[in-house]
């Protein structure tokens, strides 16, 4: 086993004794509730309800664990002086900050397919279909993670993680409303506002377009393309965020 490979596999089994797997049955329990719930209050949206619901809480779930594990890296990792450690073997800065990024990806991914199991499994027990644009919405939350975790890998490589934390889950918000923003700015009369909201749309990622849990809910099928697109955009963003990162790690002194 490479350097590498141990550093992310080491990455996933120490998020393992942090108890991740806790969300597992937290969402199971909530998913559980709620189908419960909406079959005493509706049935024929019954589908559509519970596929906004799963998939509205599992992403809720995971970008909260995205931002927890990505954003307290090199602090936790000076906090406990491993970090001297690290940077004093062969493997360079630069692998080591991306076999730790390798290793929370292989945690979230591992997480959403067990949450995945489990809302499929309620939907073939109530009799729902399992759809195209499921699959799309949830390779979208897988992307829309990767994006989010890089992000939250490079703020931790100068800040705190209260402030990682911070940055990372306001960039999420603004990153499902920039284009709103950018409506809103070219009905502005102000062309300072216009330039400005130009401005906040171009220089943060577009979340929303890595969101298809509205497709999911109304089974509306996506295009292969339109999947390849998305791909390409968060794979591009988070590609820029891991270079900024091992940039600032590279230079950094943790003396």
């Amino acid at each position: 086993m490479s350097a590498f490979t141990a550093m992310a596999w080491n990455g996933f089994r120490e998020a393992r004794r942090n108890r991740v797997t806790v969300l597992v049955a937290a969402f199971a329990l909530v998913l559980l509730f709620a189908t419960t719930l909406v079959t005493e209050v509706t049935v024929s949206t019954f589908d559509r309800v519970v596929t906004d619901f799963g998939l509205g809480v599992m992403s809720l779930l995971l970008v909260f664990l995205s931002i927890f594990l990505s954003s307290g890296l090199i602090s936790r990792e000076i906090e406990r002086r491993t970090i001297f450690l690290m940077v004093s073997k062969p493997l360079s800065r630069s692998r080591f900050l991306l076999a730790r990024l390798a290793g929370n990806m292989l945690t979230l991914g591992v997480l959403l397919v067990a949450m995945t199991l489990l809302f499929w499994l309620q939907l073939v027990l109530n009799r729902c279909p399992i759809t195209q644009s499921q699959f799309a919405a949830l390779w979208g939350l897988y992307l829309e993670l990767f994006v989010l975790t890089s992000v939250g890998f490079l703020m931790s490589t100068f800040s705190s993680q209260l402030v990682s934390a911070l940055v990372t889950t306001g960039l999420y918000f603004a990153g499902h409303l920039c284009g709103d923003i950018y409506n809103l700015g070219t009905k502005s009369k102000s062309d300072f506002v216009a330039w400005v909201s130009k401005a906040v749309y171009y220089a943060l990622p577009n979340l929303e377009r890595l969101n298809f849990r509205p497709r999911a809910t109304y089974a509306m099928e996506v295009a292969a393309s339109e999947l390849g697109k998305a791909t390409l955009y968060a794979v591009g963003w988070g590609a820029l965020f891991c270079v900024l990162a091992t940039l600032v790690f590279e230079r950094r002194d943790f003396r």
